[in-house]
């Protein structure tokens, strides 16, 4: 039971701390010269939640299949999964300083957007989504059930949906300069092609 509490309360500092970062951050960033409509934001934060809410949700669920576990219950994977979400944490906090004011929640251009291929952004084009994703994925390692695992699958979606959007920005904005980055960086896996 200690172990339970003790991995349950590292969580939600990691993912409380995360979001408390986030919340602040967003005072600081450039104002937006072009967003986008509020149907193509709940197309990718829709998945989002709902994965979210797999995730975090007490245990059971509806679905039994949801409530099975992928893992045992033992403390290695708990472990395991505290210092995957710890790096995915590091990794898309690292990004969201780097990216600095050009960062949004949202798909936005910016005004005076920069392209920005320093730091994280030199091995994956979207870190804060590979961070996220890395977190989420150490989360469901943690919980060990499928509900877990599916949440992951939907937070993929969302992220590979917002990305595409994204680059589609980009590449109006920065033309051949992001082709040549796209090029040379994947988008969120790092080193691989």
């Amino acid at each position: 039971m200690f172990y339970r509490w003790l991995f349950t309360s590292l969580f939600l500092l990691m993912w409380g701390g995360w979001l408390a970062l986030w919340i602040f951050m967003a005072r600081g960033v450039k104002k937006a010269a072009q967003s986008e409509s509020a149907l193509s934001r709940l197309s990718h934060f829709g998945p989002l939640l709902v994965g979210a809410y797999l995730l975090s949700a007490p245990a059971p669920l509806p679905l039994p299949l949801l409530n099975e576990r992928f893992a045992p219950l033992a403390v290695w994977p708990a472990a395991l999964g505290a210092a995957l979400t710890f790096a995915g944490l590091a990794f898309c906090v690292w990004a969201r300083f780097t990216i600095a004011a050009n960062w949004s929640g949202d798909v936005q251009l910016k005004r005076d957007h920069e392209l920005i291929v320093a730091g994280p952004y030199a091995h994956v084009r979207h870190p804060i989504y590979t961070g996220i994703l890395m977190m989420f994925a150490g989360t469901a390692l943690a919980v060990g059930e499928w509900r877990a695992a599916l949440a992951v699958v939907l937070a993929a979606a969302a992220f590979w949906r917002k990305l595409r959007l994204e680059e589609a920005v980009m590449r109006r904005q920065f033309g051949e300069a992001y082709e040549r980055y796209a090029a040379r960086v994947p988008a969120l896996i790092p080193f691989v092609g």
